[in-house]
């Protein structure tokens, strides 16, 4: 039983310690970006509800670092804001299945080709499914879905009127310090405790299953896909949680269009978003929503696996074409900062009420 346990801990920590000093510097990137966007764009560039504005969800979705539970609520907004249903479905998509802490985790677990083909496939299948919805018909109004999370903050620096407060314009370096505040708070309570958990899953995978053993009781066409498919679509996991899972499962012969399908899907749907994006828009745009990401991601799966035999990389031990490698001892400092901050954010969501809704 202690070896067990020492073996889960060994597998665990030596993902942890890969993946640290890329999260830590994904959160920083999130917190310009957030420093960088200006208030209300997002807001002003999806009211249309043409393709364009599809392309344009799609698009702004891929950098953007919320995980699924914190997409609904600013999907709501934009959907009473005006946003069409196409649009507000693209959002729904392309910003949890990716964002830049995920992509920079990918390149630390993954390869540079899974780092750019994740957000690539994020985009395309959040404007197949944007597209579709548009062509049904109009449902009429916008439901009154109300989750209290529209002035949460209250009236602190740039709040805007829309909470009732007088709106003061921060400084450029305010803004940044805010973001990355956010980045360190709020965005690592909500995706920290679900990237502990992934890394936790990986190191059971990495000790208890030998490697090779998909490859050889599951080989590596579409078999794999279809399970990634059926254990992805009611599970929620965010982005960056599913990444050390895949880079763990990928060690034992998962095929790299496989990790992609469990990649699009898992972060995109569950059972909570699945009902919201239902009573926010209706049942036909569910049932597209859902439809489209299965059907989309199995197909960018089979692209994929063709992709890497092509290049001559093959769809086992892909995983060590892109693998870095990184001096051990500032990889574990970076590694227990990382857990502490997590621990600090963690508290701070739960018990000291910032963040979260």
């Amino acid at each position: 039983m202690i070896e067990m346990v020492a073996g889960i801990f060994n597998e665990s920590w030596h993902v942890l310690v890969k993946s640290a000093p890329f999260i830590v510097m994904g959160l920083f990137v999130a917190g310009v970006l957030k420093a960088v966007i200006p208030d209300g764009f997002v807001d002003r560039h999806l009211g249309g509800k043409g393709f364009v504005s599809v392309v344009k969800a799609a698009l702004m979705g891929v950098p953007l670092p919320v995980c699924s539970c914190g997409v609904i609520p600013i999907a709501m907004g934009l959907r009473k804001q005006g946003a069409g249903k196409g649009a507000t479905t693209a959002f729904l998509i392309s910003t949890p299945e990716t964002g830049v802490d995920s992509i920079s985790i990918t390149y630390a677990l993954l390869d540079p080709l899974m780092t750019l083909v994740r957000p690539v496939a994020a985009f395309f299948t959040a404007l197949t499914a944007g597209s579709l919805v548009n062509v049904l018909p109009d449902g009429g109004g916008v439901p009154d879905i109300n989750n209290g999370c529209g002035c949460r903050t209250g009236c602190e620096e740039g709040a805007g009127s829309a909470c009732g407060c007088q709106s003061v314009p921060p400084t450029f370096l305010r803004k940044v310090k805010q973001g990355i505040g956010f980045s360190f708070t709020e965005l690592l309570g909500d995706i920290g405790p679900m990237f502990l958990l992934g890394v936790g899953i990986a190191g059971v995978i990495g000790y208890s299953i030998p490697g090779g053993f998909i490859e050889r009781h599951l080989g590596a066409g579409i078999v794999p896909m279809l399970i990634m498919l059926v254990a992805g679509i009611p599970l929620y996991v965010c982005a960056t949680a599913s990444t050390p899972i895949v880079a763990a499962l990928a060690l034992k012969g998962l095929s790299p269009g496989a990790a992609l399908v469990f990649m699009l899907v898992g972060p995109a749907t569950n059972v909570t978003t699945i009902t919201v994006v239902s009573r926010l828009m209706g049942k036909r745009v569910a049932v597209v929503y859902v439809g489209t990401i299965a059907v989309v991601s199995l197909l960018l799966g089979i692209c994929i696996n063709t992709l890497y035999v092509s290049l001559a990389l093959g769809t086992t031990n892909w995983v060590a074409v892109g693998a870095e490698s990184h001096r051990e001892l500032p990889a574990a400092i970076t590694a227990v900062v990382l857990l502490l901050l997590v621990a600090r954010a963690y508290y701070k969501k739960r018990y000291a009420g910032e963040g979260g809704c």
